[in-house]
């Protein structure tokens, strides 16, 4: 199933959800309850933020540096994606990989936020065990046409809950990228994955209807 800019923005719009809580509720917060909680006000702010909706990249990139990355591990969810040749880059090599990843996870946003209206997020409760430090919570985003799958998963780090990993509609995100990644290293190395990255997180934004 092909994974349009639509499905993406939604994609957004949720991870923007795990950002709006004080640092301290969301170390104490469930992971279901902290999503449950702040999703609704995410999507609202998507919708009055006309600039957001038109794709402004430097305001897109400007909100996910102050408020999402706090809450997401990049650097686990980049080198998933790279695969084993992460082991084998140099640090620098390492920080233009996640560089390069987000600007092109931003990219795909940007281009899909403007497909953003009428949605809410339905959030299934998680079964927690005592001491669980890794949890799927999945939810269900409603609104023009089916609904979308879309399920996250978070890891409980020492300063809380961290998003590492999210799929929609069964595809998961890493592992769609971890492919895409693979080809290229293994034709051009770490330095053309880099490159090819660069290229096409440098391409203009469209939405995709």
């Amino acid at each position: 199933m092909k994974i349009t800019r639509r499905m993406w923005g939604m994609a957004a719009g949720a991870m923007l959800a795990l950002n709006l809580g004080l640092p301290a509720q969301a170390a104490e917060e469930a992971p279901d309850a902290l999503v449950k909680r702040v999703s609704a006000d995410v999507l609202e702010t998507i919708k009055k933020d006309a600039s957001l909706r038109n794709g402004d990249s430097s305001k897109i990139n400007a909100l996910v540096n102050e408020k999402v990355m706090p809450y997401v591990d990049f650097r686990r969810m980049t080198s998933a994606a790279v695969g084993p040749a992460w082991r084998q880059a140099t640090p620098e090599q390492r920080q233009k990989l996640q560089d390069e990843f987000k600007a092109l996870l931003i990219r795909t946003y940007a281009g899909a936020l403007s497909q953003v209206g009428d949605q809410t997020i339905t959030v299934r409760p998680v079964r927690m065990a005592a001491g669980d430090t890794d949890v799927l919570v999945r939810t269900q985003v409603n609104g023009r046409g089916d609904p979308v799958q879309l399920d996250f998963r978070l890891e409980k780090q020492a300063t809380g809950w961290k998003l590492y990993n999210f799929n929609v509609l069964g595809v998961w995100l890493v592992e769609t990228y971890r492919n895409q990644f693979a080809q290229e290293i293994n034709a051009n190395g770490i330095d053309g994955l880099i490159k090819t990255l660069a290229s096409r997180s440098s391409m203009p934004a469209t939405a995709t209807k």
